[in-house]
């Protein structure tokens, strides 16, 4: 089982973070990152974000700020080891009003495959070392992975408020942060998460390049160092807290009739109108998908009798097996509007609008050991960097 560590937490001095606080890096646009940049000196895109126009320096200049913010008083450590619990108090796209509870702390980083920190599906290969050359250059973590916990109990141990910090609403999401400092919680909380799996919902790569990481330090002779584990929020996996939404496919490389051709050998396919949020509910109720065409219009995807009798339940592995012999390039997308953009515009051929997989699913994946197809969910809202950071020195 994982171990889950309490830790100095590095925090902002000015508890009102309006201005301070960011999206996760992965989100954000150029003009995103110009907007919070010029929000405030400090907000912390200023390092989390380096910048591609600041040349081969930019990792650098980032460490360099993170300590200059530290030296000035901007950003302080916590005196002692601590939890972060992190409320995030929203409604969800479905009208449902949610309440997460979960806990910012250090969670081991396990060898692939060794068990503990399991992953919840397939991860497209990236390229990029971005993370891994801020990681060396600031010698922290700077936004957290989001693990869920199978460990039931955990929401009962995180009911109780710990020492309220700061609270923010953003786009209708109040993030709201509390310290645990008291032995006795911490070591509850502590020993809760560490005694059964935690699935790694959001950050599989930050994950990966923690275990790059953690291995150049391990290679530099410091086996008990902090870079053994990394920072993540993590909540207990139950299905009235976690908002689960669907990322849908994009398709290039194959033609809309050929795309079309393929897919009406598994599915029967009928005229489903203009898509709409009232499409997504309908394909929840009915168990089906919908194909988006040139022209924005959509078809139900109506699986044929017996054709995924031998694949797992799910419209992402459905999808896979049809187009497994097709040639095809497949990307992600997630909400309705943004797909028919990309389709109308002829950015791809056609597109596929899926269903989000439900909690249980998740949790019966990972329990059996198996991996969904890659982008399969899409967890809301995004957690905010800059609320900790976690040094690994």
């Amino acid at each position: 089982m994982p171990r889950f560590t309490p830790f100095p937490a590095l925090r902002y001095c000015d508890r009102t973070i309006d201005d301070l606080i960011a999206p996760p890096y992965d989100v954000l646009s150029n003009a995103d990152v110009d907007a919070l940049n010029a929000r405030n000196t400090f907000n912390i895109t200023h390092v989390d974000v380096p910048r591609e126009s600041a040349g081969d320096d930019r990792y650098a200049l980032a460490g360099k700020t993170l300590r200059e913010w530290i030296d000035a008083g901007v950003m302080d450590f916590d005196d002692s080891p601590s939890f972060t619990i992190y409320r995030m108090r929203f409604t969800d796209a479905t009208g449902t009003a949610r309440d997460i509870a979960g806990v910012l702390g250090g969670l081991e980083v396990v060898d692939e495959g060794a068990g503990g920190v399991l992953p919840h599906e397939r991860v497209t290969p990236k390229a990029s070392t971005d993370r891994l050359d801020l990681t060396r250059a600031t010698q922290a973590n700077m936004s957290p992975i989001w693990g869920l916990s199978l460990a039931d109990g955990l929401s009962e141990l995180l009911a109780e408020p710990g020492e309220h910090l700061s609270s923010v609403t953003v786009e209708g999401v109040e993030h709201v942060v509390e310290r645990v400092s008291d032995a006795e919680r911490v070591a509850a909380i502590a020993d809760k998460v560490g005694s059964d799996d935690v699935l790694i919902a959001d950050g599989h790569h930050r994950y990966g390049i923690s275990r790059t990481f953690r291995d150049e330090v391990r290679a530099a002779g410091q086996n008990h160092s902090p870079a053994e584990d990394t920072l993540a929020f993590v909540s207990e996996l139950v299905a009235d807290q976690l908002s689960v939404e669907a990322i849908h496919r994009l398709y290039t490389e194959i033609d809309f009739n050929a795309l079309q051709s393929a897919l009406s050998t598994a599915f029967d396919l009928s005229d489903a109108g203009a898509p709409s949020a009232a499409t997504l509910a309908e394909m929840d109720a009915d168990g089906k998908l919908c194909l988006i065409g040139p022209d924005g219009t959509g078809q139900w995807l109506t699986p044929k009798p017996g054709a995924f009798d031998d694949v797992r339940s799910l419209d992402g592995a459905w999808l896979e097996h049809v187009l497994s012999g097709v040639d095809h390039a497949v990307t992600y997308q997630h909400g309705v509007a943004n797909v028919v953009d990309a389709v109308t515009s002829g950015a791809v051929s056609g597109a596929v609008l899926i269903r989000p997989v439900s909690v249980a699913e998740i949790e019966r994946t990972a329990r059996e050991g198996l991996l969904m197809p890659p982008k399969s969910t899409f967890f809301t809202p995004k957690l905010r960097t800059g609320l900790v950071v976690r040094s690994v020195v």
